[in-house]
């Protein structure tokens, strides 16, 4: 019988966690699996997150094919819990966005223009660094608002809202309605 511990209360693992933990002994017993405990070095990221990566990548949002996928994903892993990123020197950023060479700051400098004008992040200039400090917009507003104005095809909404309701995640109407609620 597996268990876990809970508010200091040791409880039975659910059927399908139990499930998976048999497989996981089973199949690899002695490997070390990624099991998304929080752990140093690692960033909470939504469930839906291939899906937002996948619209990102989209003649919707990038139609010369430039996608900022990457550099979304950058960004995110550098928050660190208030969704802001103090950014570096833009040319580690473009590296670990996967661009080298030349060009490489410049390419990064146009995915984070399309991310700036699909409203997933804000920026604030600095002196001569253009991108000083990046709010990251919470990607249910990003996304809410690109389908207000009928930039994202029903087919992919429709894959994003079954995911979500899959995952749980709040709906934009619900964390909306939270804020609301809060500042009551």
């Amino acid at each position: 019988m597996v268990h876990k511990v809970k508010r200091g209360v040791v409880m039975e693992k659910s059927g399908i966690a139990a499930r998976r933990e048999e497989l996981r002994k089973q199949y690899w017993p002695d490997e070390d699996l990624w099991t998304g405990e929080k752990e140093k070095g690692w960033f909470p990221a939504p469930r839906t997150l291939p899906l937002i990566l996948s619209l990102l990548a989209s003649k919707h949002i990038s139609p010369k094919k430039q996608d900022p996928s990457s550099v979304y994903l950058d960004l995110l892993s550098r928050q660190l819990g208030e969704g802001i990123v103090e950014m570096g020197h833009e040319a580690d950023h473009a590296f670990a966005s996967g661009y080298e060479g030349r060009r490489a700051a410049r390419t990064w400098q146009e995915r984070m223009e399309l991310l700036v004008a699909n409203g997933f992040v804000k920026t604030l200039e600095v002196g001569n660094q253009r991108f000083k400090y990046v709010a990251i917009v919470h990607p249910t507003t990003a996304l809410q608002r690109l389908r207000d104005k009928k930039r994202i095809p029903d087919k992919w909404w429709n894959a994003y809202v079954a995911r979500k309701l899959e995952t749980r995640e709040a709906t934009h109407e619900q964390r909306e309605k939270r804020k609301e609620n809060a500042q009551k």
